[in-house]
C-alpha cells in the first residue's frame, strides 16, 4: 500500500504558503492528499467546491497530489483513507501551541497517527489566508501571495 500524507486546512484561500508545504510534502511523500475542510465555524470567502477547485488547479503540476473536500471529523478522513501522517505547516512559535495540541488530539482520535511539522520557507512565514482575505477586502494587490487561479477568482469576485 502506497503511504500517503494528508495535509488538511481551510485554505480559504490557498496561498503560495501552502503551496510550497504542499510542493514540499510531495518530494518527501509518494502521495500527499489536499484535504481542504468546510468547517462551519468560520465564514468563507469561498465555498468548499470552489476552495477545492482553486486548490486542484493549484496543484495541477503536482502529479503525486489529490484534492478533496471534507466536512466530517479529520480523524475520520485519516482512518478511512488509511493515512500515513498528517501534514501541518507552521509559521511561528504561535502556531506550534495550537498544532501541537492538535497533534496530540489527532493521535489519539487516529490510534496512533503522527502529525509532522514543516516549517514555512523564511519567503512565506508571514502570509496566511487571513491576511490575504484581509488585504483583498481592503481592495490590496495579493497577487504575490496566491496562485494565479485563486487570484483570477478574486478578480472574478470584484466584478
Amino acid at each position: 500500500m502506497t503511504k500517503t500524507v494528508i495535509y488538511p486546512g481551510t485554505f480559504d484561500p490557498i496561498t503560495y504558503g501552502h503551496l510550497d508545504i504542499i510542493e514540499r510534502s510531495a518530494v518527501l511523500f509518494p502521495q500527499v492528499l489536499v484535504a481542504v475542510a468546510s468547517n462551519p465555524t468560520k465564514k468563507p470567502l469561498f465555498e468548499l467546491a470552489e476552495r477545492v477547485r482553486l486548490a486542484e488547479e493549484s496543484v495541477a503540476h503536482l502529479p503525486n497530489v489529490q484534492v478533496i473536500g471534507f466536512s466530517d471529523l479529520l480523524a475520520n478522513v485519516v482512518k478511512e483513507r488509511h493515512i500515513t501522517a498528517i501534514i501541518r505547516g507552521m509559521r511561528t512559535t504561535m502556531d506550534f501551541e495550537y498544532e501541537l495540541q492538535l497533534a496530540h488530539l489527532n493521535r489519539a482520535l487516529t490510534d496512533g497517527v503522527e502529525s509532522l511539522f514543516l516549517p514555512s520557507t523564511e519567503k512565506w512565514s508571514y502570509v496566511s489566508s487571513t491576511i490575504v482575505r484581509e488585504i483583498y477586502l481592503h481592495r490590496g494587490d495579493v497577487s504575490q501571495f496566491v496562485p494565479p487561479p485563486v487570484l483570477t477568482a478574486l478578480m472574478e469576485k470584484n466584478r
